[in-house]
């Protein structure tokens, strides 16, 4: 599996992409090949707590049943995550979380979970899209 991202701007400047097109078009980039998904109760509950380290290439994916408010913690996470929060597949939010301390909230079906600076050229209104 992998985290596909796709600029709402149809007409936005792709001239600083790397020209892999996973999605199929010159608009989408990857943002993770590396993806777990967390479905049960506990994987959504430990998150990435006790964790070192992810690699730069992964993603942890909290699907929920409807849209929501999501909070997020890093309590037990040292390192710095850069956070999600998607409703079919637009993003609603994005956050950078600091280790520890980081606290986050946001509406959403699904809450994404990137190593830091993995998502700085989301924004509010892009797609991001799990892809096999």
């Amino acid at each position: 599996m992998r985290l596909v991202h796709r600029r709402a701007s149809a007409d936005s400047d792709s001239s600083d992409r790397d020209g892999d097109s996973p999605a199929g078009d010159d608009s989408s980039t990857l943002l993770a090949s590396d993806v777990d998904v967390a479905r049960s109760t506990l994987e959504q509950g430990r998150g990435l707590m006790f964790r070192r380290s992810i690699p730069d290439d992964y993603a942890l994916v909290f699907p929920f049943d409807s849209p929501d408010t999501q909070w997020l913690h890093m309590l037990f996470v040292p390192f710095a995550i850069d956070a999600l929060w998607l409703v079919d597949g637009e993003v609603q939010k994005t956050k950078r979380l600091a280790p520890f301390v980081g606290l986050g909230r946001g509406r959403a079906d699904t809450v994404i979970e990137l190593p830091a600076g993995a998502a700085d050229e989301v924004a509010v209104g892009d797609e991001v899209r799990l892809v096999d």
